[in-house]
């Protein structure tokens, strides 16, 4: 069993008109996607300070390397968001770019 780590997009192509429910959907999509991006980024400034409390803290003075660990996981969690952020928009960019070329076809 092949288990990824970020789950790959899966290939949609559209053959229909794009109408103003589908374009909703996507600026909802969009929103989302913005959304979830600042849901990692606060995710992964909330494990910074908690590597900054463990570091800080006398009473876990044995633990400093807990400290580094969550500080390396924080920068991996906020590279995953934004790469996972990067990757929808560049997907939603394609269909407006296909949206906007239909509405000039249609409009000639």
């Amino acid at each position: 069993m092949k288990f990824k780590f970020i789950p790959s997009p899966k290939k949609f192509e559209n053959k229909e008109k794009i109408i103003l429910r589908d374009f909703l959907a996507m600026e909802r999509t969009s929103l989302a996607n913005e959304r979830t991006l600042f849901s990692y980024i606060r995710a992964s400034l909330y494990m910074a300070i908690g590597g900054v409390a463990i570091l800080e803290y006398d009473g876990f003075a044995t633990f400093n390397w807990l400290s580094y660990v969550v500080f390396g996981l924080s920068l991996v969690l906020i590279f995953i968001g934004v790469f996972r952020y990067r990757r929808l928009k560049n997907k939603l960019e394609t269909y407006y770019k296909t949206m906007n070329s239909e509405a000039n076809i249609n409009k000639e």
